[in-house]
Parts: structure tokens; sequence; C-alpha cells
């Protein structure tokens, strides 16, 4: 979440020729396709190709690729683990900065009525409930707009550090309790999520999570933006750290594919959700992935969407037919799984 106050079958592709023994041009992205997501140990199992000359051509387009920085093939099957924009099931999450100014046609929302929302595909709302010890505004009327409109729930508190984790904690739980009764959700699930602040160290990670788990006989769901403080936090964490991490689902922040090389962290390689996993050395699945964000730009006095696009993952730059950005992540599952997901993770604040 910004602040903005700071393939499994194997099969054939055919690659059709025009007269004079060259690509369609229809053809042209589906050879860019399979040359960057086929592992090169099974590229001659997917592609059948006509002639020899075709076989010259995509060879060379495969080595333009590579030139050009595409040296490990992306295929959705290990890093999008088989998620596709489209398939995934869509999850949104809101603060007291939403909703965002108007930027095109479309249906709007408010913090009363999240209609639109739904319409346009969203089966959950997360909703910021504090930061450190300071309180989101619109929590209650977002939580009891997406409770009418039968969506899942979920809410987030951003840890800071210097504050004691556990006292964050407490006021945390407190605070949704007392939304949930005052607004009389129909819901009995809320999920509960700890947005980890890009300076936090992994003694205060563990503080916040036994306590949440004290609280609500559930550990939360952990957020994590992509510091390298909190990359070498967790490369670096004892055993019990990680034992207790792995038990929290990890929902993940990735806007964009583009490595910018200002991390010690960085690669030669695109970002995608597996090499993020493979970077913190914690968890070996995501469950959520914040795939677009929202930021505020300061000299065009607008909110940027960063959302991310590439290889087989492309999001749009709005969600469905809302006309203003909105942050949005997708499930790593089917919908009945998501249902599963939320029924097992989520704090049951009251007995169905």
């Amino acid at each position: 979440m910004s602040e903005n106050d700071k393939s499994g079958k194997r099969g054939y592709a055919i690659i059709n020729m025009n007269d004079q023994g060259e690509l369609c041009h229809s053809d042209l992205g589906l050879a860019r396709f399979l040359l960057m997501n086929l592992p090169s140990s099974t590229f001659h199992h997917a592609i059948r190709i006509r002639t020899l000359r075709s076989f010259c051509l995509l060879t060379l387009g495969a080595l333009a690729l590579l030139s050009a920085g595409c040296a490990t093939p992306l295929g959705s099957g290990r890093h999008f683990d088989g998620i596709s924009y489209h398939d995934a099931p869509q999850i949104l999450n809101v603060s007291g900065w939403d909703p965002k100014e108007r930027q095109r046609n479309g249906e709007s929302f408010t913090p009363d009525d999240v209609r639109a929302m739904r319409r346009s595909g969203a089966m959950g709302l997360i909703a910021r409930a504090s930061k450190g010890t300071e309180v989101d505004k619109k929590t209650h009327r977002f939580l009891a707009a997406a409770d009418r409109q039968g969506m899942l729930l979920g809410a987030y508190h951003f840890v800071l550090p210097n504050i004691d984790a556990a006292y964050q904690a407490n006021l945390f739980v407190d605070r949704i309790r007392r939304i949930a009764n005052a607004q009389r959700l129909r819901n009995p699930r809320i999920l509960m999520v700890a947005d980890f602040d890009s300076k936090l160290r992994c003694k205060d990670m563990v503080r916040f999570i036994l306590r949440m788990r004290e609280l609500t006989g559930r550990v939360p769901v952990v957020y994590l933006e992509n510091s390298d403080t909190l990359k070498t936090e967790l490369r670096n964490a004892d055993t019990a750290t990680r034992k207790l991490l792995r038990q929290c689902p990890y929902w993940m922040a990735l806007y964009n594919h583009v490595d910018t090389g200002t991390s010690r962290y960085s690669s030669p390689h695109p970002l995608t959700p597996r090499r993020l996993l493979e970077t913190y050395r914690v968890w070996d699945k995501w469950s959520l992935w914040q795939y677009g964000g929202v930021l505020w730009d300061v000299r065009q006095r607008r909110s940027i969407c960063h959302h991310y696009a590439y290889s087989s993952f492309r999001s749009p730059r709005y969600f469905g037919n809302l006309d203003r950005p909105t942050e949005r992540s997708v499930f790593n599952g089917s919908q009945a799984e998501l249902l599963s997901f939320w029924q097992q993770h989520a704090w049951t604040w009251r007995k169905p």
C-alpha cells in the first residue's frame, strides 16, 4: 500500500508464413511470447516449424531478445505462479486518501457506496484502520459499505518503528472490534493485515504478530514494502523468526517489472513475484499480490497509477469501469480458494 503522506500442458504452435517465406505480422507477437516464456530445454517440443527459414528467423529473434536483457525466459507457470490478470480474484484496498480524483469517464464510488467496485469485479475490500497511534477516519464507512455489498472484509494497520509493536496491535484490534460492533457488520470475519514500515526490525514484527495472535487467535497477513532494510532483515532472520513469518500469509507489493538498479539486491533480470520471493528467502508462495498502486505527484498535482504490465501479466491502468485510480491486488488461487483462505485466516470478531 502506498502511503501518500510520505504452462503445464505441452502443445504445439504453428508459425504461419506468407508466400515469401516471412512470418505473418499477426504471428510476430505469438513468436515473441513463445520465445520469452518457454524454457529453452522444452522449446523444440513446443514449436513445429514449417520451413527452415522460419526457424532461422525465430532463432535470430530469440538472440535479439536475449541481447536486449531477457536472458531468463519469463513463463507464467514459474514467475507468476500461473496467475493471470483476467482470471485471478480481485481485491481492492482503500484508506482515508480515497477516493482519488476523477480522471476519466466511468463509475464513481464513495466511502459510503462501493457498488461500482463490486460491479467492476472486486470480491473484497481491505481498509486502512490506523497508522502508529493515528486512526483512519474513513475505515468504518468503507467497511460498512463493503459489508452491504456482500464483499469480503479486511483491515490493515501500518506498523511504525519507535512505538511499541504490541501496543499498536492492541489499538488495531480494539478499533476494528469497536467499528464492527458499532456498524453492526453482518460479516463475522475480517482479515487483519500488518503493513510493516520499510525500516521496521524483525523483533518488532515478531512482537506485533505474537500479540495479534494472542488477541484474535490468528496471525495477521504480512504486507511488505520492498526496502533494502526489510530485505536484509528477513534474509538474516533467525530460524524462529522465519518459522513465525511463514505462518503469516504474504501480501506482496510489486507494481513494476523494471529494476531501477538502485537496490543492493538489484539484478539484470525483470522483477517478478517469484524473484521477489527468492530475494526475501522466507515464503515459498505469495497469497496476495498488490500489482496496482497509486502515488501522488506533487508537481502534476494528481494521482499517478503504477501497475504491473509485463510478460503474461498485463493489468490496465484503471480497475474495471471505475473513473479514478485505485490500489488493487490479485489472489493466488481461484474464487473458491479465496473464500476458503478468508475463512481460514480472517479474525472471527463475533461468532456467526
